[in-house]
């Protein structure tokens, strides 16, 4: 890869880079993630783990039982409070980030609106991505991700 992914914080506290492609993005519309956005979903990026590295500052982790009944955890800048990553102890081996925090998010290629079963009548859903009523299955993370290497 020759150009990583960057990004950081509203106020500049936080910057990270990626060294890797991410592995997919996606739309999540459970409501941990309606109430961490205050609106109607968050935009993951999903990088392997290994391949994120904080270059300055470090988010301060909220943790709390996901709606998988696992723990979830939410990292947020400690000075201006904008969301910057998510992790979850259901995936290990990966590390999400907002695409709002990134640098290019123009960059990201959405495949799918996740836990749809709990989206706002109010926010559209583009019919064009795959459409998964809550936590995606292992079979359904792996299609999704040949769909984003179709793309």
């Amino acid at each position: 890869m020759n150009n990583p992914y960057t990004g950081g914080c509203a106020c500049g506290a936080i910057r990270y880079e990626c060294n890797a492609e991410p592995m997919f993005s996606w739309i999540c519309h459970c409501r941990e993630c309606q109430r961490a956005t205050g609106g109607g979903g968050m935009v993951n990026v999903v990088f392997s783990d290994s391949s994120v590295r904080y270059t300055l500052g470090y988010p301060k982790f909220h943790d709390s039982t996901g709606t998988s009944g696992q723990m979830t955890h939410r990292g947020f800048c400690p000075e201006c409070g904008s969301p910057i990553a998510a992790k979850a102890d259901m995936f290990p081996h990966i590390h999400g980030l907002t695409a709002g925090s990134l640098d290019e998010p123009q960059r990201i290629k959405l495949i799918a609106n996740i836990w749809t079963s709990s989206a706002q009548p109010w926010d559209h859903l583009a019919p064009s991505l795959a459409q998964i009523e809550t936590t995606p299955t292992a079979a359904e993370l792996g299609e999704l991700m040949k769909l984003d290497q179709a793309r």
